[in-house]
This record gives C-alpha cells, structure tokens and sequence, in this order.
C-alpha cells in the first residue's frame, strides 16, 4: 500500500503534535492531496473522538498563506522582517562555515541552541538535534520553562512522574482541579468528570482566577497567588486535628507521618486564612469534604508551580492523597504528570556520548535575554526551533535586547516568519507534524502514539530530523548517529527494559495499532522509586539537597513595592504562542483582557472596558480591562501570550521575571509584581 502521504485522498490516523496533556487520537481527511478536515479519532480510548478548536481550525495553520515555504536571508536591519529567498544548500553552507569559523576562533561552547516542545513528537523535540549540537560541542541548554519545578517537588514525594490512570478517574466521588484550567488545557479530564458527576461527582476548583474551569465548578475557591503550598498544610492540619487520616495506609506506604504530624499543627486554620485568603468556614468545609470522601483526585496543574515557591507547593499537595489513603482506592490519588510510564531510552535517542566535554556551559532558557548580553563569555550564535523565544521567554524587553545585537548569527527554524526569526539572520522552513514520522508519548494519558506522514512536505520545509541530518553531513560528522532513519531512532527508543511498564510496546505494535497503552499496574501495594520505596512526606533526600524536608511555606519574593501580583495565565484559543498569528484562532480569542477586581477598579477609577496601562521596571503593557468578582483584590490575571500590535503594547512577557524557582530551576512567570492606571 502507498504510504499516506502519497495518496491522494482517505481518512488516515494521526496524532495531535501540541504540547497539551491529551493528545489526542486524530483522524485527517485529505482530497485532492490537501489535509480538508481535522477530527478526533473515535476509537481512542481516552480522547474519543472530542477535540478542541485548536485542533479542529489545524488547516487553517497548515496552510497558511504566511507559512514558510523556502529559506530566507536577511537583507535589512533586525527586527524589521526583511529577507531574500536563497537555496537550501547556500543556507547549509553559510550556517555551517560560519560555525566553523567561528569555533576556530572562540570554541564550540559560543554557539547555542534553543528549542521546547512546539512539536511534541519525541524525535522533533529531542533527537537528532540533540545528537548535533552534543557532537558540535555547542553550549547545552537547560530546558525549565514549563514544568520541571513541580516536576522536581512531586518527585521528591513519590518518586517521579507517577499519578494516577486517568481512565480510572470515572470512579472518583471528589475532583480538586488545584491551579488547572483545565476545560482550556486538560479538556478529556473535564469530560470524564462529567461523566463521574452524574454519578454523584463533585468538583472543586482552585485557582487564583475564575476561568472557564472556575465557572464550571461545584465549587470555585479563590486564592492569593503563590500560597497554594499554605493551603494544603491547612488541609493537613485540619485531617490530623479531626483524625480523619488513614493509619494503616500511612504506617504502611510512608515515612514522615509522625514527624509531618507535628510540623503542621502551626499551619492552624486563622494562620492559613490569613496567608491565603481562603476563608476560614471554607477551609473546614473543605477539609471535611476531602478526608470523607473516597475515592478523591487532586489534579495538580501547571499554574501553580510558576512561582519562586512552585516546586514546595507542588511537593505539599502531592503528599495530601497519603494522608487520607486515596491511593488505596481505585478512582483515589493525584496527578501532576504521568510521564513516568512511558518513560523511553532518552540516551538511545539523544546520544550524550556524543558531547566530549563533559563540563559544557549549561544556560537556562528562562535566561536566555541575560545569557544573549553577556558580554564576558558571549554566545555568538544562536539556533532556534520549535519554539518562540522573543515571545515566550520572561523579561521579553531584556531578550529582545539580546536578539537585536548585530554580531549575533541567529538562525531559525519555523513554520512562520515568528517574531524571533525578525531578528534572525537566516530563516529555514519547517515541516509540519503531519509531514514526518514521529512517535509521542503523553503526559497524562498513558498511551504511546505513532506519526506516519500524512502529506507531502510543504513547499520546501525540512524535519528537525532532516535539518540535523544536514548539517551533520556539511560539518564532516560521519558518526553511525547520523545515518539513522525516523524507524531506527523509534526501535532505539523503545529498546528500554528497564520501564516495566513499556511491555512490549514496540515500532511494530505502534504501527499496526496507532496507539498502545502502557502496561499498569496499581502503584500500591508496590515500591516506589524513593530512596525509601514509599510516599516520602519527609524526605531526607530533601534535607541533603539543602531543602526543608518537610511541606513547608515560604512566601513568594517581593521583587517590588508594586501593590498587584500579575499572573500571566494561558487562554482558550493559543497554545503559549502558537496560533497566536493565525487569524482564525485570533477571531475566537478576540483581544487580550486584563481581569481585575471591582473593590481595585473602583479606587483606581478604572470601568469595564476601559484601557488600562499594566507596568513594571522591565516593561508596560495596555490591556482591556474586566472588572468583576473573578480575582482577589491585589491581583490581576491576563489570559494568553498576545504579540505587539502597531500601536499597541501587548505582550504580557515584558512584564515577568526571569528569576528561577525554588526547584528544579523553573521559571516564576507568575511571581511578578505591577501597578495598573487607567490609559490616557
């Protein structure tokens, strides 16, 4: 049979490629060789056929009249968006001299790449390029910027990324969405609480901001930004005070209970109150709730861990479900990530042998403005993919600084002409998901999905797999890593014994079947990957780390006498930056907006629908205003990541810090402080 791509019209099997937890099973209809109509897949297990607008207007994106179609050299001034077309070997050759040069000159080490998961197909996000840039010697980029504070808080509680089966959440009698949109983010999480809620379900939502989740709620409880660790220690208090904590399971599957005891009687419910602004009858109420209700899910969001406190909150919320014996119930536990499962041979496919020098310069990406102007040990170029620094990046001011230096050779790699490849030297057309072969591992469901490519490569775009395979050749690596198909590096991944769960998930499985579900098993009883093999609600692996090793609060930093925390929250119609230059998604989104409580308005003398001005010492933005109940008093939440427009300053990154978290070197997007004024 014909390989999809080359058939002219069908129904084929896909994946969605964005960098959201569900993944969806995808179905593309092609006619006439053109992608016409994205929908779910039915026969996905968990996505059943349910996707969002992002995904149903894809063909909008794909086809683009603005996405790139050849490379591009700059013939103007930075930032001004003037390019000439030019071959793909005169671009190979003008990248690969000038990186000969200029490692002659200055080492490997000045030259860095910068990429995320724009595209989560493993081998786009983290294969050939990272076999490149390891041989090439090149500066190593630390990759922080969504998830790895709580990533690193939940570990060390139990012991990696591992939740509960959200298949099994149909059970669940207790929902606690805790810093999660998740109708905009997690949407089949919100379906299957649907259809737990007829069973007599009930949801609470916590959150700093009512959102589409907030409003669709039993119970919506607003908090202070940056307290959510305050509130699960309040919880705590409450569960021991009123023995409503399960003994046996906490003798039997943890360490630290006595000692975790005794630490949260401080955490009284007045003191909580006061930190977090949740009332108190509210903090009862919703302590009883969760210690008499079996089975309970604690869903732990991104949100929350974008704070200088983010991986401690999400560390103290995933030790509640110990607490009260949730694990020992099916439908019963937590979830922040369930990457853990389907854990792969990163090194198989990465290839970190490659890299000879072991004490390369490692710069986080949430620093990249500071890295960019660093005049003492200067990064002379920079190579961008599948992500959108210029917008995504904190302190966007400092970056676009950074970007704008005339000495910098910048390359980008990019469906579109993004507001980073403004400032770029060279511009190289991407490949869509949809073009390649990839394989994707989710994390929240715990299904492994394959990409076979589904139509013929647009205009002259090129794979990350491709590129990297390029400029390997033109740079004389002649090393076997190289030479490896999209088939050879997704045998190699799979090639892992030591994930137990994987089974007997292979190419070939995943190629007859589309998607194949992880091997599970129940987490209790069992051992977990802790030092200790249990829940570690005191963790000496903390204490040698020089952390607390108990769930404890710390107020996020003051980084200003500004009087409004600033929370720069994700919408419903982007995803961080993508589609946030396509006009479809633009038309659904409308503007952005900036939510505001009416106690606030009133003494700054702001109305609805007013233009405010939103600034700080690293930027200003103008928003329109929502004034209402949805935030506390003192903060102010906007809803996604929107680029300048003539006229108008809009983009919300100009405002954040680029300080990192208190775990696993996160960014702190949310722990920014402003002031708002009515705009004259």
């Amino acid at each position: 049979m014909q390989p999809y791509f080359k058939q002219q019209d069908g129904i084929f099997p896909s994946v969605c490629s964005l960098d959201c937890p569900d993944q969806c099973g995808l179905l593309l209809h092609k006619k006439d060789g053109k992608i016409v109509k994205v929908q779910g897949d039915p026969k996905h297990p968990v996505t059943k056929g349910n996707i969002c607008n992002k995904v149903r207007n894809m063909t909008a994106r794909l086809y683009d009249p603005h996405r790139l179609s050849q490379p591009l050299m700059r013939i103007g001034p930075k930032g001004k968006g003037q390019f000439a077309p030019i071959s793909w070997d005169e671009a190979i050759g003008m990248i690969t001299s000038k990186w000969k040069a200029l490692i002659d000159q200055h080492g490997p080490e000045c030259i860095l790449p910068y990429s995320f998961y724009g595209n989560m197909g493993n081998l786009s996000a983290e294969g050939m390029d990272r076999r490149f840039f390891h041989k090439l010697g090149a500066s190593r980029l630390e990759r922080s910027i969504c998830n790895s504070a709580g990533s690193v808080g939940y570990s060390y509680t139990m012991g990696g990324s591992f939740g509960i089966d959200p298949e099994e959440t149909i059970d669940t009698k207790l929902f606690i969405m805790w810093g999660i949109n998740a109708v905009s983010t997690n949407m089949h999480q919100v379906t299957i609480a649907q259809q737990a809620r007829k069973n007599g379900a009930k949801v609470v939502v916590i959150d700093v901001h009512k959102n589409q989740t907030g409003k669709w709620a039993d119970w919506f409880i607003p908090i202070l930004p940056g307290t959510d660790s305050a509130l699960a220690l309040g919880i705590m208090h409450i569960l021991y005070a009123e023995n409503m904590v399960d003994q046996p399971f906490l003798d039997a599957y943890t360490v630290g209970s006595d000692e975790l005891r005794e630490h949260v009687r401080q955490y009284d419910p007045a003191t909580v109150s006061t930190i977090t602004g949740v009332p108190i009858e509210d903090l009862y109420t919703l302590a009883r709730m969760y210690g008499q209700t079996k089975p309970s899910f604690v869903r732990i969001g991104n949100g929350l861990q974008h704070h200088d406190n983010g991986g401690m909150a999400v560390r103290t919320i995933a030790c509640l479900p110990a607490l009260t014996g949730q694990w020992g119930v099916k439908g019963g536990g937590a979830m922040k990530g369930n990457s853990g499962y389907l854990a792969f041979n990163k090194d198989a496919l990465q290839r970190p042998e490659l890299l000879r020098n072991k004490t390369t310069r490692i710069v986080n990406m949430n620093q990249i403005g500071e890295a960019l102007l660093d005049k003492e040990n200067p990064i002379r170029s920079l190579f961008v993919y599948s992500s959108n620094p210029a917008l995504v990046a904190p302190n966007a001011n400092k970056v676009k600084e950074g970007l704008m230096q005339e000495d910098l050779f910048t390359v980008v790699h990019d469906l579109f002409l993004t507001e980073t490849a403004q400032y770029a030297d060279l511009v190289l057309p991407a490949s869509s998901s949809y073009e390649t072969e990839d394989f994707y591992t989710s994390y929240w469901h715990n299904y492994i999905q394959i990409q076979k490519p589904v139509m013929e490569k647009y205009g002259e775009s090129k794979s990350n797999v491709e590129l990297f395979k390029l400029l390997a050749a033109n740079m004389g690596f002649e090393d076997q890593a190289f030479q490896d198909s999209e088939e050879d590096m997704i045998r190699q991944a799979l090639d892992f014994p030591e994930n137990p769960y994987l089974g007997n998930i292979n190419y070939e499985a995943l190629s007859e079947h589309q998607f194949v579900k992880a091997e599970m098993r129940p987490l209790f009883p069992g051992k977990l990957p802790t030092p200790s093999g249990k829940i570690e609600l005191y963790s000496e692996r903390m204490k040698q780390h020089g952390y607390e090793p108990l769930p404890t609060y710390t107020p996020i930093a003051k980084d200003s006498d500004l009087p409004f925390l600033f929370i720069p929250a994700p919408n419903h119609n982007f995803l961080n930056s993508t589609f946030s230059n396509n006009e479809k998604h633009i038309s659904m989104e409308k503007e952005p907006k900036l939510h505001m409580n009416t106690e606030d308005a009133v003494k700054r003398g702001i109305t609805d629908g007013d233009m405010v001005r939103i600034w700080n010492a690293r930027g200003e933005c103008v928003l329109k205003a929502v004034i209402g109940e949805n935030v506390l008093a003192g903060v102010l939440v906007s809803q996604g990541i929107w680029p300048n427009t003539p006229g108008r300053k809009q983009h919300i990154n100009a405002l954040t810090p680029d300080r990192l978290s208190d775990m696993g070197n996160g960014a702190v997007f949310f722990s920014g402080r402003v002031d708002v004024e009515k705009a004259v």
